[in-house]
């Protein structure tokens, strides 16, 4: 009777084992606009020490019975912080290219051991979950919206669908012409097109899946354009608004 109740107690812990990313969500609540963009001014201030203490549970050895929805909540969460501790180290800055190598060098922690934003990208990509582009947010202006709550397990699948819906409904970013037969995209689209077709899916499929007024691409005679990119710093102030696409492009060569 005591083997199976200790069975029971541990199988019921196994199910549970998570990370506790509360503080990340309180963070968050503060820092960030309805608009989704992000007061470093006064997370610089005010919430380093708390962000800190929080990119420290993430570099620690992660539950290894993590669920799948809590490795990909946690991931996610993961990406979005070290990119706004990395901003904040520079800050202030008018764009992420402003700095070294900020996609590709391994200089961040999680799950006990280093990697880089684009590692941590490419874990999720490999999810098969192209729902994923609507929530990675690498602080520029034209980025899908930063979430104002953590990502979690139990919410994963609701949390994912709005950020696609209100991502896709932002007209700075994506307009949909059904009148004209004519759709502008974001460049996210275009850049990582081969993961909205996994599984026989289509970039317009998706599009019309997410957004009402998209229904129209699914017909031939729909077109598509990408719209540039804003590298801009997603900062409450007018930092980073002035970021020309010819300062971006001498930046990413500089990095290079």
């Amino acid at each position: 009777m005591k083997r199976v109740l200790l069975l029971t107690i541990l199988t019921a812990v196994s199910a549970c084992a998570d990370i506790d990313h509360s503080s990340w969500d309180g963070l968050l609540k503060r820092y960030l606009n309805q608009q989704h963009l992000v007061d470093y001014a006064a997370w610089k201030s005010g919430g380093l020490v708390e962000l800190d203490d929080y990119l420290a549970r993430l570099a620690a050895a992660w539950p290894q019975d993590l669920s799948p929805g809590a490795r990909k909540a946690a991931l996610l969460n993961a990406y979005n912080a070290l990119t706004i501790r990395w901003i904040l180290t520079n800050y202030p800055l008018a764009s992420i290219w402003r700095t070294r190598h900020p996609f590709t060098e391994a200089r961040q922690r999680i799950d006990n051991r280093a990697v880089s934003l684009d590692a941590i990208e490419t874990e999720l990509r490999n999810m098969g979950d192209p729902r994923i582009h609507a929530a990675l947010v690498c602080a520029g202006r034209s980025c899908p919206p930063l979430r104002r709550e953590a990502y979690i397990a139990d919410k994963l699948d609701s949390q994912l669908d709005a950020n696609v819906t209100e991502w896709l409904a932002m007209p700075d970013r994506n307009q949909f012409v059904p009148e004209k037969n004519r759709a502008s995209i974001s460049m996210i689209f275009k850049w990582y097109k081969g993961d909205f077709e996994k599984n026989g899916g289509t970039v317009q499929a998706f599009l019309a899946k997410y957004a009402p007024p998209a229904q129209f691409l699914l017909t031939r005679k729909a077109t598509l354009k990408y719209e540039p990119y804003h590298w801009g710093l997603n900062d409450t102030s007018d930092l980073g608004k002035d970021y020309s696409s010819a300062k971006f492009y001498w930046d990413a060569l500089r990095n290079k």
